[in-house]
């Protein structure tokens, strides 16, 4: 076996692109400690399993081999500094970030897109990192949109989105999602569509805010879900995934994705997309199109396990 680069193999290891997790716990002493993480994966669901490793040479580590248990805090996109703040050596972590105490005693953070508070399950040695295997005992989970990073560098649904904004004529719609239901509106002659505006000034990701807002939904803004080209209306279109905390809004309402729903949607290409999405809800695992009105690629967001 040829000799192995370490620097090499840890650009590798970041080809594959993860979210972004501070892990917490609490010292002897009481007081909150944590760090920046995204080795971090769903284990099992019974019991419910989590793990995060964590280096030999890590300050934190005789303070999490001694705790009964850690919480891990998904980050959503807004919060790139309190992921930089959590990296670094810096002394009062915890003065950047609005935090509690979790159900089973560990820091959850504030705005964060999910929490997991665990008890402590195992830990196994893994070379120079030792593995954090974690009971999850409470959870929440919340509609902001997680915080990526591959290669180095963080992912973000806006970052994407504003990539986009110098195309002419740009459409923006909201595929606004609660447990399988989509938010419809409905025009005067009884057809649906998905919420949309065209892009006049702000960029995609204000107009995509504006667009929730008016619905008057209890969303967040999502991850680029579709993108195509409408040779016929001469329009470029993103459509945003957002996930509803609940199925109420000002305007429109939330409907199953049934062939009678789907009979009335207008544009053969937003049917198209939501039949792709009541197929990918049912597995769980979402992928992003790219193409025109007609046709296109679908690129898998989640590999598959």
């Amino acid at each position: 076996m040829a000799e192995i680069d370490p620097r090499d193999l840890r650009n590798a290891f970041g080809a594959f692109m993860t979210g972004v997790t501070v892990v917490t716990t609490r010292d002897a002493e009481g007081n909150p400690i944590g760090f920046t993480a995204n080795s971090f994966t769903s284990v099992s669901l019974d019991p419910p399993l989590v793990l995060v490793c964590l280096a030999n040479t890590s300050r934190n580590y005789d303070a999490f081999t001694a705790a009964a248990g850690f919480a891990v805090n998904v980050l959503s996109e807004a919060q790139k500094e309190v992921s930089n703040t959590f990296a670094r050596p810096v002394e009062d972590r915890f003065s950047v970030v609005d935090w509690r105490p979790g159900p089973h005693g560990s820091p959850i953070f504030e705005e964060v897109s999910a929490w997991f508070d665990c008890s402590m399950f195992r830990t196994v040695e893994a070379g120079d990192h030792l593995i954090l295997m974690g009971k999850v005992e409470a959870y929440e989970n919340n509609t902001h949109p997680g915080l990526g990073y591959a290669r180095g560098a963080y992912v973000t649904p806006a970052a994407e989105a504003e990539a986009l904004n110098n195309r002419a004529n740009l459409v923006v719609s909201a595929l606004i999602a609660h447990k399988g239901q989509v938010l419809l509106v409905e025009d005067g002659k009884g057809t649906l569509a998905l919420p949309e505006t065209k892009v006049v000034k702000g960029g995609a990701s204000a107009a995509l805010r504006q667009l929730i807002d008016t619905c008057g939904a209890a969303a967040e803004p999502g991850f680029i879900y579709s993108v195509y080209e409408d040779e016929s209306r001469e329009t470029q279109h993103i459509s945003f995934l957002c996930q509803a905390s609940g199925d109420m809004a000002d305007h429109g309402r939330f409907c199953d994705l049934d062939g009678k729903t789907l009979g009335r949607l207008a544009e053969p290409a937003v049917r198209t997309m939501l039949e792709r999405f009541a197929a990918e809800s049912r597995m769980g695992n979402f992928g992003v199109y790219f193409g025109n009105q007609v046709s296109g690629t679908v690129r898998p967001v989640t590999p598959g396990s």
